[in-house]
C-alpha cells in the first residue's frame, strides 16, 4: 500500500520573493503545485487521487453551470493561483469573482496570477491534506477579503462554511448549501462521501 504524501512546507519568512521571482519559480517547475502563505511559507502540494479530483471537478462544474446561466462573474479552476492582498499566493480548488471586480483588472493582471481575492472559494480535503492546514488557509482567504468559502471534509463527513466576520459553521453531510448573497440562486446538495 502506497503511503500518502503530505504537502512539503518551506519556511521562507526571511526570504521575500517578489511577484516576478515567485512567478519564475512556478514557471521553472511546471510539474509542481506551489502556493505561498501570507506569512511566507512556501507550500508544495502533492497531486491528488482520482476520487478527490472527481469531486473537485464535479463541484466546479456545478458552479460553472450556475455562472454560465447567470453571467454574474468568472469561475476559476484549481490551476489558478491568486495573489491575495495579504501577501498569500493561493490556488483554491474552485473560485468565483464577481464580474465588475474582474473587469477592473488590467489585461496583463488577468493573464498572470490575478492580484485579487476571489469572492467565493471552495476547498476539498484530500486524504493527504491536514485539516488544520486547510482551516488556516480558509482563514487566510477571509483575511484577504473572500466573502464566502466552503471546506469539504469527507474524512469526517463534514463541511465548514466560512463567512466574513463570523466563526466557521460546521455541518454534517449530507447537506444543502446556498450561495447566499455572494452567489445568488446557487445551491449545491452534497451527499455523504
Amino acid at each position: 500500500m502506497t503511503a500518502l504524501i503530505s504537502p512539503l512546507t518551506l519556511d521562507l519568512e526571511q526570504l521575500h520573493l517578489t511577484d516576478d521571482q515567485f512567478e519564475q519559480l512556478c514557471f521553472n517547475n511546471p510539474d509542481l503545485i506551489i502556493e505561498q502563505s501570507a506569512t511566507g511559507t512556501l507550500i508544495i502540494m502533492p497531486p491528488i487521487g482520482g476520487e478527490s479530483g472527481n469531486r473537485e471537478l464535479e463541484f466546479g462544474i456545478d458552479l460553472g453551470i450556475w455562472n454560465r446561466q447567470t453571467q454574474l462573474g468568472k469561475v476559476f479552476s484549481s490551476s489558478t493561483l491568486f495573489q491575495l492582498p495579504n501577501g498569500g499566493r493561493r490556488s483554491p480548488d474552485a473560485a468565483w469573482i464577481e464580474l465588475s471586480r474582474w473587469q477592473q483588472l488590467t489585461p496583463e493582471q488577468r493573464r498572470k496570477f490575478p492580484p485579487i481575492a476571489p469572492d467565493f472559494v471552495m476547498e476539498l480535503r484530500s486524504p493527504s491534506d491536514r485539516l488544520p492546514m486547510l482551516q488556516d488557509k480558509m482563514q487566510e482567504y477571509l483575511d484577504a477579503g473572500v466573502r464566502l468559502g466552503w471546506l469539504f471534509n469527507p474524512q469526517d463527513q463534514q463541511l465548514e462554511i466560512y463567512r466574513l466576520g463570523q466563526p466557521p459553521e460546521i455541518r454534517s453531510l449530507p447537506s444543502q448549501l446556498s450561495g447566499e448573497d455572494v452567489l445568488p440562486g446557487f445551491e449545491l446538495f452534497v451527499e455523504r462521501f
